[in-house]
């Protein structure tokens, strides 16, 4: 029949040997991609398995079975019979380059299913490989794009491959930020720098929030206003950040907040403001020790307890502020949502213009942010409300009505 058809076109057979070709390879490729990835499928949804999710959600199945039409093609041509040698060369070459090219596909899919894998870990969030698993997918890029070139000239990838030297610095300069991103990617894995899930503050990209994504190239950062920012990976080595992951581990958050009192409003107590304060029960104990530290010191001294001021002057006495650094101490180191097992102080800081500072650095039972700040104004709101019962006053600058009231 073929040589009837070439009597009337002698290119004739070969157009039919070649659509022929093209139709096995067709129906080849629909069996294998609705018949026998069908029942795969089929099989793995069935089995109590993840990991062959992962391959069914990249399509690695999908994207190998491309391979099979072409094989098809690329083993068919050569036995066409009466086929031209240039177009069997042809059809060989662009055959084995478009192999190639579903190969690397492939090869990418497999390796980000293992990533996918990987990351279904508990372990995975302290060391993410996924910046490695991208570097692995450019190696194979490249090295396809060598042989996809070598495929279609039909020359040996050596070729290609002893220009590539020549090459060297136009490829560092182009994968310049890649070949830093490794490094960093390698420093923040092996000395556990950052994991996914962290609270990182960068200052200098504004990020202040949860790592979602470490990458090759790029860490993502949820800030807290659920935006998100990228950084470039290597930035974290060159410049500074900081990690709250201690913070988080350690079970407590520090609380380190000053109040502010009036300079005017300290003094020492008399006689009938320490017995007002005897009234408070995280005082008993420390008036009768502080009393009792005054009393044996006065005494050596050589002086009386007597109401003459040119003896008092010289004597030492209870001030409100320390009686009210005294209370504050005792009252944190009584709150039950205040960590007894980390540092607790009530610290004087040096005067300024705004007041004398009072400050309290303690940490409490829970790292919950929410948690965190509702303790935290608890305690500030008893200590506001509670400084009046030792004479003292807050710090505050004036504002304009009082200005208007004391005009009236």
């Amino acid at each position: 029949m073929l040589e009837q058809l070439a009597q009337y076109h002698p290119n004739l057979p070969d157009i039919a040997a070649v659509l022929f070709l093209i139709i096995t390879a067709w129906l080849a490729y629909l069996m294998t991609s609705r018949v026998l990835l069908a029942v795969v499928h089929r099989l793995a949804a069935r089995t109590s398995a993840t990991w062959d999710d992962a391959f069914i959600k990249n399509r690695v199945g999908r994207k190998l079975a491309q391979l099979v039409p072409v094989y098809v093609v690329y083993e068919g041509v050569g036995k066409l019979a009466n086929i031209n040698g240039k177009v069997e060369a042809l059809v060989t070459n662009i055959a084995s380059a478009y192999m190639i090219v579903v190969m690397v596909i492939t090869v990418i899919a497999i390796l980000s299913s293992a990533n996918d894998i990987y990351e279904s870990n508990p372990r995975a969030r302290q060391r993410p490989i996924k910046g490695f698993i991208q570097l692995l997918q450019l190696a194979v890029v490249i090295l396809g794009v060598l042989l996809f070139i070598s495929a279609l000239m039909d020359e040996s990838p050596v070729l290609l491959l002893s220009g590539f030297g020549a090459m060297t610095a136009v490829l560092l300069l182009v994968f310049k930020d890649t070949l830093l991103s490794l490094v960093a990617s390698v420093q923040l894995t092996a000395q556990d720098m950052v994991r996914v899930g962290d609270w990182i503050e960068v200052p200098q990209f504004g990020a202040d929030g949860d790592v979602v994504d470490v990458e090759l190239h790029t860490i993502k950062v949820q800030n807290w206003d659920k935006t998100i920012t990228t950084i470039p990976t290597h930035r974290l080595i060159s410049d500074s950040f900081k990690n709250w992951r201690g913070m988080s581990l350690s079970g407590g958050r520090r609380i380190k907040r000053a109040l502010y009192l009036d300079a005017s409003s300290v003094h020492f107590m008399s006689e009938q403001e320490i017995e007002s304060c005897s009234r408070f029960f995280l005082l008993e104990e420390y008036l009768a020790e502080k009393r009792g530290e005054l009393s044996e010191y006065n005494q050596s001294l050589g002086t009386e307890a007597k109401a003459d001021s040119d003896i008092a002057v010289n004597m030492r006495r209870l001030t409100n502020i320390g009686t009210f650094r005294a209370y504050a101490e005792r009252y944190l180191q009584c709150h039950p949502q205040i960590h007894k097992g980390m540092t607790l102080m009530v610290r004087q800081l040096p005067p300024g213009p705004q007041g004398i500072p009072i400050e309290l650095y303690c940490f409490t039972t829970t790292t919950v942010w929410g948690d965190y700040e509702a303790i935290q104004a608890d305690i500030f709101d008893h200590l506001l409300a509670i400084i009046p019962e030792f004479g003292l006053r807050l710090f505050q600058q004036p504002a304009g009505t009082e200005f208007t009231i004391h005009q009236l």
